[in-house]
């Protein structure tokens, strides 16, 4: 999705509001991922190095409620955006997925987690430490724990991803063939892709309208668009927006999930 239409979007959307996968129902998680204790040397060096996995498990903290990634809602509500998926959801609505470590978190949501008045993350820090995966547990526990930030929560990445069922540790290599439900979805971003994978062409060509080695263009680029020149080599008033037909799915599926949000229904659950 180009850069006009998520500033388009997120323009009204609430600036406090973090966009973060979550669930607590923890699953097989709970004894894969945060009772056993590892150390991972790559913390403190420079290079990636083997992760090394204690023989004795602890058990699952009681000082603070863990969360970690879900993805089945997105995946769900996203895909049924497009009729042609209704049977794809039918048989992949609501499984619960491996964690997402994409958030988009809010400016407060950070100053708290780094500025560190108060305990809570970093407790949370030292603890996720040693488990496996934290990327895909620490904000999400970090956040739900925290009184003044739980209800700013949208249970959402807003990633468009096809898994198998039951669910495997990665989603499928998206390709041509899904294209028109990428494109109907309402994402904003997508995964997973092989490299130079054709339908990144698709992608570059019918969504960001993006020339060969050129960069996305926007309102902003005043060039002319030719095959030897790139319109964006030119550019008038970057404040200028304008939205494309992709904003118009984006918008849908960020007001059904605010829908969803102002209802507290899934919030830090």
């Amino acid at each position: 999705m180009i850069m006009n239409d998520l500033s388009h979007v997120f323009s009204s959307v609430g600036r406090d509001l973090n966009f973060i996968d979550h669930t607590s129902d923890l699953g097989w998680k709970e004894g894969d991922r945060f009772q056993p204790i590892v150390v991972d040397p790559s913390t403190y060096l420079a290079r990636r190095s083997q992760i090394f996995q204690a023989t004795e498990k602890r058990p699952t903290p009681e000082a603070f409620k863990p969360f970690t990634g879900k993805l089945s809602l997105l995946v769900c509500c996203l895909c049924c955006v497009a009729q042609t998926m209704a049977s794809f959801c039918m048989s992949h609505a609501f499984l619960t997925l491996p964690g997402s470590p994409w958030v988009i978190l809010s400016r407060p949501f950070m100053e708290f987690c780094i500025f560190g008045w108060d305990n809570l993350p970093r407790t949370l820090l030292m603890y996720f430490t040693n488990a496996k995966l934290p990327q895909e547990a620490y904000f999400h526990s970090v956040i739900c724990n925290a009184p003044e930030f739980k209800n700013t929560t949208v249970n959402a990445d807003l990633r468009y991803m096809i898994w198998d069922n039951p669910p495997k540790m990665e989603p499928h290599f998206l390709n041509s063939s899904v294209y028109d439900q990428i494109a109907q979805s309402g994402a904003a971003f997508a995964r997973q892709f092989q490299v130079n994978e054709p339908v990144l062409d698709l992608i570059d060509e019918k969504i960001l309208r993006r020339g060969r080695n050129n960069a996305v263009p926007g309102a902003w680029c005043s060039g002319r668009n030719s095959w030897w020149m790139d319109p964006c080599s030119q550019w008038g008033d970057v404040n200028i927006l304008k939205p494309g037909p992709q904003a118009k799915k984006f918008e849908e599926t960020i007001s059904n999930l605010l829908d969803d949000w102002s209802s507290h229904n899934n919030q830090c659950q």
